[in-house]
């Protein structure tokens, strides 16, 4: 059961996170067509590019879903992640002013 969100703070740094992920998560597979384009030209034989795309496309396919169970994992407990997180900001604040 999902608790409802106590602090207003929690979702606009979930809802944070979750936009530089998948930004992450697009610069990860711009970087990874713009080399492979760069690059075939100077593979030569057609084996190693089809070899280079595959574990490439492998690669990426990884990385995606590990962001992307990430965010799923932060949806699920965010009141816990966020909610310590704000709380020992909250405590650095009241030591700073005291």
């Amino acid at each position: 059961m999902q608790k409802l969100n106590t602090d207003p703070r929690i979702a606009g740094k979930f809802s944070g996170d979750r936009a530089w992920s998948l930004v992450a998560v697009a610069v990860l597979w711009a970087l990874y067509a713009f080399v492979f384009v760069e690059v075939k030209d100077y593979l030569g034989d057609q084996q190693v590019v089809w070899t280079l795309a595959a574990f490439g496309g492998l690669v990426l396919l990884f990385n995606t879903a590990a962001i992307l169970a990430m965010v799923a994992h932060l949806s699920e407990e965010r009141e816990e992640i966020y909610g310590l997180d704000l709380h020992y900001i909250d405590l650095a604040k009241k030591k700073s002013f005291s």
